[in-house]
């Protein structure tokens, strides 16, 4: 079976696992776990922030973001398609008790003009806007890199108006790679970030939280809250530890993967690629096919090759650690075999 389902079906390195195997542990509620406090710092020093927190998963970390950044009441803005609001459970609401506001973005980017009008202003009727949302690289936008300019601009209106911003960076990674932008420079744009090391570098779980220490402490607490204070977490730490060191620069294999196959199958009548594939990501619409979404992957798994709807008439292909060109080829046979 060829798993394009998503990036998170990667499976650990033989060099996670003796990491995991070898790792020095402590208990880290206690702050006392070495192999943690190393992945924390090492992913602080990356994205140029003064703290790193270990968080089980993306959603936590984003989760705990807006409850340390926010009061209940509060208003944040985010991209209307963000994986913030679309997936994550409405936990901003339900936990932080935020009201999202939403705006239309061009390829995952808001529009700083439009992100500058939606700001609150100080008015008894209004909530407060306490927060800005980015996510880079955008998922439904089919993994398109949010350029360093708007988040810059973004950025520079949140300071005037004296507004945070988290960068939802679930596959930061990526967008630097692709774009050759360093990670410290999108982050140097936000106040706070979340990475996620489950995705394309390959890790069995956990995303990092970073940004400013005193910041980094609150969350540290929410993080408790939540349950999600580990122990010896220095087992699932290291192989967060080896992604971060060793799994960076593969990356570029999953987006030539990517390109590859969306010229294959751009190249298959009456498929159409919908998407601009600067990533890991394609969106193939088969409307003009026989098929829908449903109907397509369920032809396509008797054939062994998994995806996902993204639509009625969408499917999503993410290339990922493991797949190989020979494997996408096999699935550009298989896709013609269905048609």
């Amino acid at each position: 079976m060829i798993d394009l389902r998503s990036d998170t079906v990667t499976k650990p390195t033989e060099e996670m696992r003796r990491a995991s195997y070898q790792a020095e542990v402590g208990d880290d509620v206690y702050g006392e776990d070495p192999t943690v406090r190393k992945l924390e710092e090492k992913a602080a020093d990356m994205l140029g922030k003064e703290s790193a927190l270990f968080v089980t998963s993306g959603t936590q970390g984003n989760s705990i973001a807006i409850l340390s950044h926010c009061q209940p009441g509060n208003e944040v803005l985010l991209e209307e398609e963000s994986h913030i609001f679309l997936y994550e459970g409405a936990s901003a609401s339900a936990l932080a008790g935020v009201q999202p506001r939403t705006l239309k973005g061009m390829r995952g980017a808001m529009r700083p003009e439009e992100v500058n009008a939606a700001i609150r202003p100080d008015d008894i009727h209004f909530p407060e806007t306490d927060l800005i949302c980015i996510e880079n690289t955008h998922n439904k936008a089919g993994g398109a890199v949010v350029p360093l300019e708007n988040m810059e601009q973004i950025y520079g209106i949140a300071k005037e108006k004296g507004v945070s911003v988290h960068l939802d960076g679930a596959r930061l990674f990526n967008a630097s790679v692709a774009s050759g932008t360093p990670l410290h420079a999108f982050a140097s744009n936000t106040d706070t970030v979340q990475v996620c090391l489950s995705k394309g570098l390959g890790a069995p779980v956990g995303s990092i939280l970073a940004g400013p220490r005193s910041f980094i402490d609150k969350a540290r607490k929410w993080r408790k809250r939540l349950g999600g204070g580990l122990r010896q977490a220095g087992v699932i730490a290291a192989p967060g530890l080896v992604a971060l060191e060793h799994m960076v620069d593969r990356l570029q294999d999953d987006h030539d993967h990517a390109k590859l196959l969306a010229e294959g199958l751009g190249n298959i009548s009456p498929l159409t690629v919908e998407n601009e594939v600067e990533t890991n990501i394609l969106l193939v619409n088969v409307s003009d096919t026989s098929y829908n979404a449903n109907t397509f992957l369920e032809a396509l798994k008797e054939k062994g090759v998994l995806a996902v709807p993204f639509g009625p008439n969408t499917v999503r292909f993410v290339t990922n650690y493991g797949v190989t060109k020979h494997d996408i080829q096999l699935v550009l046979d298989k896709v013609k075999s269905v048609l």
